[in-house]
Order: C-alpha cells, then structure tokens, then sequence
C-alpha cells in the first residue's frame, strides 16, 4: 500500500525559517525513525542535518519501522537486520542512536525470547526496547500504517505472554495504539506492572473518518481513555506525533510551512492535558520525524514545545526534553552534562 504520511517536500520547508528558542535547552530526541525507501530516504546524513539546525540536541531514540530486515533466514529473526543497519548507518557517533527499540514479533508468545537475545546481543547494548505494529481502527479512513496490523493483537495471549518475557528481559515496551485501543493498553499495563509501557504519540488522538478533532466528546473520549492508561506508574507518554494525517492536521496544504507560533497554539489542549496526567516526570517530547517533517521543519518543531514548556520549571524542562526518556531507555546522563558538548555538525 501507498505511503500515509505527508511528502516530506525541503523547499517548502525552507520557506519558514525562525530563531532557535531557548537554544541552551538539552534535548534527547525520544522517538525517530530512518529509512530508504522509494517515497524518499532519511538516512543518517538527512537526520544530521537536522540535528545541527540549531537546537542543543544531545542523543536519540532509534525506534523501529521495518528498515532493512534481513532478506534470508528464519522469519523471527529478520529483524534484527534493523538493528545491524541502523548501527552500521550511524556508525559514526555512538549518541545517534543512543538507543534502539526494535522489532521482535509479540505473537510468538514465550518463543520470542531467542529472539530477543539476539536483538539484543546485535545492538551492542543499545536494544532496550521493543514496538509491534498494533494501531488499528476499523474505519479504512484511520491509517498511519502501509500495512495495518489485524485487529486485536494487544489482546491477544501471545501478546501478554511475549510482553511478560520483555520484562523479565529488562526490556520496555513502546505502544503505538489510537484513542480507541487505550483501553487495552491499560488492560496490558495494569497486568503486567512489572512491565514499562510507553505509550507513543500522545496515546493516538485521532481527527479523521468518524473523528472530529475539535468536536468536545471526540477530545473528552481521548482524554478520558488516557486518563485510565496514566493512572497506572508503569506508563509514559510520548508527546508528538501532531504531523500524523490521522491526527487531522492539514500543514502541508498551506502555501508556506507553519510557524512555531501556530503549532503552539494548536496543540496546547492536546499536550497540557499529557502532562497534567503523567506529569513531567513520565512524559517526554518526540521528534517522530521523518513521519512528521512532511508538515513542519525540525527546527519549528522543537521551537513549538519550548513554546508549551515556557510556564514551566527548569526542572520540569530538563524531565519533558531529555531526562524522562534518558531514565526510561537507561541512556548515561553524562551526555547531558555541560561540558560534554552538541552533536558536531
């Protein structure tokens, strides 16, 4: 199936340039991806221009989308081929990726444990994680997908039973799910407390198909289903993801790319509500680009959630920009010392 996401299009991007806010503001990018597929390539060098396009950005999350499996071999084991890419794309600075969540296939059950061993065992310790496609919505209008996963894998017993080997591994879980699967993320979470949840982008406020975004029971359902999910300490929350087409947002419609200004403004409800419920300390902002670049540039990106910390403590700026996802992924806080230094360009 055809690419969902917006063509990422540099000129128009180019179009909008603005200051660097905050610019001594450390950041770990905690969710991106890399690629080089036919609908364009994000490789190493195309991340690293972002990276040096102002912002103090200090390490990254790599998190997985199905790049370069191995093509021969048994069928669990394919993906750690993602894992030895990534690295060999990357090679040259240990901090990008800092850390790597990977694909194991959950429905494997208790079998996915060789697997994990070997995830693990390729990523010269930077595996900490896993993420399964599991964002499913029975509306065809409803996809952030190429290939949407079946319905009812988060519920499934292979599921749970792969989740409880995650943990005993000391691996966490990343969960990509819509507003309307919350539910049996909280399922998971409340049965497995021994088990790190991180639920990505924003919990999946949707804004297409049967969804209106600014319709108030649309946004009162996404908060409420999240709300169940916070509760629970076992669960973080990602906050981005807002250049997703599900999301509703139609940036990449404009003749000229979004200040930060405006995307501030747009998703305040959205983004105030993530932190009133996990609270900084188990919530951390995301990049999610290349996904997301198609609607605005890693530089206004980030201008747009300094924008939505500015009321906030220093203390809560470190936990939302870098030390939440830093304790969550066990990235060395050492990277974030003043003395170390910014990525080189």
């Amino acid at each position: 199936m055809a690419s969902p996401h917006h063509k990422v299009r540099e000129q128009w991007l180019a179009l909008t340039q603005e200051n660097i806010l905050a610019p001594g503001q450390p950041i770990l990018d905690a969710h991106h991806h890399l690629w080089d597929r036919p609908e364009g390539r994000y490789r190493a060098e195309e991340f690293q221009a972002d990276l040096t396009s102002g912002h103090d950005v200090r390490a990254s999350v790599y998190v997985q989308c199905r790049t370069g499996y191995r093509a021969t071999g048994p069928e669990a084991l394919r993906p750690v081929g993602e894992v030895e890419t990534v690295l060999d794309w990357t090679s040259g600075d240990f901090r990008i990726p800092v850390s790597i969540v990977a694909m194991a296939d959950l429905q494997l059950g208790d079998h996915v444990r060789p697997v994990l061993e070997a995830l693990v065992d390729a990523g010269n310790g930077r595996v900490t994680g896993i993420r399964n496609t599991t964002a499913w919505h029975a509306d065809p209008m409803v996809r952030s997908n190429p290939n949407p996963p079946p319905d009812g894998l988060l519920r499934s017993d292979a599921f749970l039973n792969a989740a409880r080997a995650l943990a005993a591994r000391g691996l966490t879980l990343d969960v990509w799910a819509y507003q309307t699967q919350l539910d049996e993320v909280r399922a998971l979470a409340q049965t497995l407390p021994e088990l790190t949840i991180i639920i990505n982008h924003c919990g999946g406020p949707l804004g297409v198909g049967s969804h209106e975004r600014h319709d108030p029971s649309n946004f009162h359902a996404w908060r409420d289903a999240l709300a169940s999910v916070a509760a629970l300490p076992n669960t973080r929350i990602k906050i981005g993801g807002f250049g997703l087409g599900v999301f509703g947002w139609r940036y990449a419609d404009a003749p000229k790319p979004p200040l930060s200004k405006t995307l501030a403004e747009d998703w305040r409800p959205w983004v105030e509500t993530c932190i009133a419920l996990f609270g900084p300390d188990r919530a951390m902002f995301e990049s999610n680009f290349p996904v997301d670049k198609g609607q605005y540039s890693y530089r206004t990106l980030w201008n747009a959630f300094k924008r939505l910390a500015s009321r906030l403590t220093p203390a809560e700026h470190d936990a939302l920009f870098w030390k939440t996802a830093a304790q969550t992924y066990r990235v060395e806080h050492q990277i974030f010392a003043h003395d170390f230094g910014r990525i080189p360009s």
